[in-house]
């Protein structure tokens, strides 16, 4: 069994936080644009998993340069939520998306924060 570094496993998720909040903007930024579709990145969970992951081509209009975005895979979306003016992001999934996030940020953080008071108590106490 491989030990588990927490602080590279952390630091890896809020990377793959931001750059799913990215996406979700976005989503919410083009959401009016002639047949522009929701794009996704990839679960964290595949992301940290022993497969290879990369960034996958996407419309370059949308989402500018892509830089290095550690290794995470952007996907498309099959198109959900269609309005009467056909466009594919849905707002409401958008936020709700944003939401989960915004919380999963805030575990990480404490998470991260808790760890790091354990450490220093336990140098503290040697």
């Amino acid at each position: 069994m491989d030990a588990v570094n927490l602080f590279k496993l952390a630091s890896t998720q809020a990377k793959w936080l931001s750059l799913r909040q990215t996406t979700v903007a976005n989503n919410i930024a083009n959401a009016n644009s002639q047949g522009y579709r929701a794009v996704d990145v990839e679960p964290f969970e595949a992301a940290v998993s022993n497969q290879s992951v990369r960034l996958a081509a996407t419309d370059s209009v949308h989402f500018g340069n892509q830089q290095d975005n550690g290794g995470f895979r952007v996907l498309d979306e099959e198109p959900t939520g269609l309005t009467t003016s056909g466009k594919s992001v849905s707002m409401e999934d958008e936020l709700v998306k944003s939401s989960e996030i915004r919380h999963a940020y805030e575990m990480n953080t404490a998470i991260v924060s808790a760890f790091h008071r354990m450490i220093l108590m336990t140098a503290k106490g040697s």
